[in-house]
């Protein structure tokens, strides 16, 4: 890629990073992130439709990232509490972009889509497992119940905290996955 393009598209990304970081997506403008990138709207749309098109190029990478740094995604099954501390790490060295880009109403779809990329592994490796209620809402608790209980109680030790999710996952998946 020509390093003009390059430049543009970095100058593009902490335009709207920076702006992200004071306020909603729906409050930033084009004009405003033209002004801030030091280009014209015109070259903007040379490589988005609009802000919520930047916004999810954005979104898109970050979850591909996150996911990058899970090396055992089917460790939610096979080793609950490795999974656990795995996951953790990913969202952990990505903390402060996903801070940017999933704030405020965004947030939400954070962790929807994590369980969605994660989900779609195992099911590409276990297609048995894609229609069946019991794997599909065990997934979902692993899940989403590990990232919500970790975020609501981040002030506590890291090691405590992943080592009682991680314990408690391990009880649901002999509970569940052990009896499937």
């Amino acid at each position: 890629m020509d390093l003009r393009v390059q430049r543009t598209r970095k100058n593009i990304i902490n335009a709207f990073l920076t702006l992200r970081a004071k306020r909603p997506l729906e409050k930033i403008s084009v004009k405003e992130l033209a002004e801030l990138a030091q280009i014209n709207k015109a070259t903007f749309y040379l490589h988005y439709r609009d802000i919520y098109d930047l916004s999810e190029t954005l979104e898109n990478e970050l979850i591909e990232n996150i996911f990058a740094g899970i090396e055992h995604p089917d460790a939610v099954i096979s080793d609950p509490k490795f999974f656990t501390r795995e996951l953790a790490d990913a969202f952990m060295s990505h903390r402060a972009m996903i801070d940017i880009v999933f704030s405020g109403e965004r947030n939400s779809i954070l962790i929807d889509r994590v369980e969605a990329r994660i989900k779609d592994f195992i099911f590409d490796k276990q297609p048995n497992y894609r229609n069946s209620a019991k794997i599909n809402i065990f997934l979902t608790y692993s899940i989403k119940g590990g990232y919500y209980a970790f975020n609501e109680n981040i002030a506590y030790d890291m090691d405590t905290l992943l080592s009682v999710i991680g314990d408690m996952a391990e009880c649901v998946t002999r509970e569940i996955i052990g009896n499937n």
